[in-house]
Parts: structure tokens; C-alpha cells; sequence
């Protein structure tokens, strides 16, 4: 045992923690492959999502990190709407009892199955930067701290929404924008971060292991997003927001689940 953890449980969480900084590095959605996986090694949920909290921003970092070392991030606006988005994410996660969950659990899949249509048809899914349809400044008032919020709250799918932000209000080319999204979702993914391991929830010896391997996923990521851009990120990121919407949707407690099979089900 080392403290307390089977050896082999770690090795296989190290392993999917690898996996998961990879996917999480090029589309986001890495927390599909770690957070079932930390249910099912018996966490209770609370610690699960804080310990996934934990290795998720590792491999935020780490990629953030990839990134900026091409020299693919503006910092002179991307730390304001980091900033922005870390704070945001704190508020989010103080105020999560005082929201309506289910508006939530039947919004959000609509919303990632519409960023997945958008994503899949496009024209502007290119390298090249466009034109900006807002200021960075503006972007780290509004978006930023909406999507950060978002994400202390509920978290699902927070690096596609950052994505389509950068790509459609700022005009970022693709991979440029899978680069300051990685530094958003650091900054958010930190903030919340915080709050559950004051709260004593972070179970560290399990984080700590994911974290390594979530650092190395996340390299091999940013170095295959860095070199086949589009051709990568593009498919993937469709794939992950409808998997994300699926992954919602199959939860037998959600509003929208019922209330499509509602119309399918006589009185």
C-alpha cells in the first residue's frame, strides 16, 4: 500500500489520468475518462470531483505551459481574462446551492449539442485568425467570467464554451484559441481548486499521482494539437461536446431526459 492506496489502483489511474490530460490538452472533456473512473475506485462523489478538480488543473497548466512556449498566447490580454475566469469560478463554486441545478442538467446538453453542429459546419475552423467581433477587454468583463462562473458551478463542458468564444467573439484562429483556452480553463480550474481543498475534500495521494500523469497526457496533447491543428482539434471537439451532452442525458434523474421521453409516453 503507499498511504494507503493499492499500488495497482494508482497505476491505473495514472494511466487514464495520461489519457485524459491528452484528449483534455486538443478538445477538453478529459473529465469523462477521470471522473467516472474515481467513482468507480470508491471515492465518494464530493472527493471525486475534488481530486479530478486537482489533476485537471495539472494538465491545464501543463498545456498552457505547451502553448505558450510556441508563443501561441497573447499574454498581454490572456492573463486579464484568466483572471477574470479564476475569480469567476470562485463565486461560482460559493454560490453552487443557491442555483437550480435542474435548469442546469436540461440546459447544458442542448447547449453542447449546438456548439458540436457549430463546430462540425464552421467555415472559419481554420488556423488563420479573423476578425474580432468584440476587445479582449470586453471578453474578460462578459465571457470569460460567465464561462468560469459557469464551471465553479457545474463544470461540463466550460473548455467548449471557452473555445467557441475565442473562435467566434475574438476570431482566434483554431489552434490559438485551444491555447488560451487551456490558460482560461487553468485559471477556473485552480480557482475552484482552492475552495475543495480548503473544504478538506482533495484526496492528495490519489491527485497528486493523476497530476504527473495528466502533466505528461497533456504535452502529448498540445504537441499534436500544435501540429495538426484543425484536422485534430476540429473532429475531436464535435466528438467531446456530443459525448458530454450523451453523458448528461444518460443520467436517469435529468429534466430534459424526461421530459423528451414525456412526449414519447402516454399518460
Amino acid at each position: 500500500m503507499i498511504f494507503g492506496v493499492d499500488p495497482g489502483l494508482l497505476a491505473g489511474l495514472f494511466a487514464v489520468a495520461v489519457a485524459a490530460g491528452c484528449v483534455d490538452a486538443i478538445a477538453g472533456g478529459g473529465g469523462l475518462l477521470t471522473l467516472p473512473t474515481l467513482l468507480l475506485a470508491g471515492l465518494d462523489p464530493v472527493s471525486a470531483i475534488a481530486t479530478n478538480k486537482l489533476q485537471g488543473s495539472a494538465g491545464a497548466v501543463s498545456s498552457t505551459v505547451a502553448f505558450a512556449r510556441r508563443g501561441l498566447i497573447h499574454w498581454p490580454a490572456a492573463w486579464k481574462i484568466a483572471v477574470s475566469a479564476g475569480i469567476a469560478s470562485i463565486a461560482g463554486a460559493l454560490c453552487v446551492s443557491l442555483l437550480p441545478r435542474p435548469v442546469l442538467d436540461a440546459g447544458v446538453p442542448i447547449l453542447l449539442i449546438g456548439i458540436a453542429v457549430y463546430f462540425a459546419t464552421a467555415r472559419r475552423m481554420s488556423a488563420e485568425d479573423a476578425t474580432a467581433r468584440m476587445t479582449p477587454a470586453l471578453f474578460a468583463l462578459t465571457w470569460a467570467p460567465a464561462v468560469g462562473f459557469y464551471d465553479g458551478v457545474f463544470g461540463p463542458g466550460a473548455g467548449a464554451f471557452y473555445m467557441i468564444g475565442f473562435v467566434t467573439l475574438l476570431g482566434l484562429g483554431v489552434v490559438r484559441a485551444t491555447a488560451h483556452t487551456k490558460l482560461a480553463n487553468a485559471a477556473s480550474n485552480l480557482g475552484s481548486l482552492a475552495l475543495f481543498a480548503l473544504g478538506g475534500h482533495v484526496v492528495w495521494t490519489i491527485g497528486l499521482v493523476m497530476a504527473v500523469g495528466a502533466i505528461l497526457g497533456a504535452q502529448i496533447g498540445a504537441r499534436l494539437a500544435i501540429r495538426l491543428g484543425a484536422r485534430l482539434i476540429r473532429p475531436l471537439l464535435v466528438t467531446i461536446a456530443c459525448a458530454m451532452a450523451i453523458r448528461l442525458l444518460s443520467d436517469p434523474a435529468n429534466p430534459l431526459r424526461h421530459a423528451v421521453a414525456g412526449l414519447f409516453v402516454g399518460p
